[in-house]
């Protein structure tokens, strides 16, 4: 189901957004976002600029540079947090506006070898605890 872009919480920028995430960055063609649950420490999530429903309705131009800022993204989350991995996710069942979540797995913490659950809503942190880990991706990318 493709969502209107007028209801979309990254087109729209709006309190829904703000509330779910932190921006760390605008990257080539998306931003960077840092998830206020953090169940799984460093948690981010890349969104493409545009309104896009898929992966696979970009040219190859469009999302080679999308792929590319994923990687930096990642990139700079395992700089900064030191994961064994970073799991994938891009779903966008009821949301179609194209992103990927990146959520860094640790070998003693939640879920390592399963699925990262989409908002388990059991860590959240004080606002410098936030901004510390907003910097340490910030200075990575």
């Amino acid at each position: 189901m493709k969502s209107d872009p007028k209801e979309c919480l990254y087109c729209q920028n709006n309190e829904t957004l703000h509330n779910l995430m932190i921006e760390i960055a605008e990257l080539s063609v998306s931003r960077v976002f840092l998830f206020k649950e953090q169940t799984y420490h460093g948690r981010c999530l890349v969104a493409y600029n545009g309104h896009i429903n898929d992966l696979n309705e970009l040219s190859n131009e469009e999302r080679n540079a999308f792929m590319d800022d994923v990687a930096r993204a990642t990139r700079a989350m395992q700089r900064a947090f030191h994961p064994e991995k970073i799991n994938y996710g891009a779903y966008s069942d009821k949301l179609s506006h194209l992103h990927f979540h990146l959520a860094p797995k640790y070998v003693d913490g939640p879920d390592y070898g399963a699925t990262f659950q989409m908002n388990p809503g059991k860590v959240y942190l004080t606002d410098a605890e936030y901004q510390n880990l907003v910097e340490a991706v910030k200075v990575n990318l």
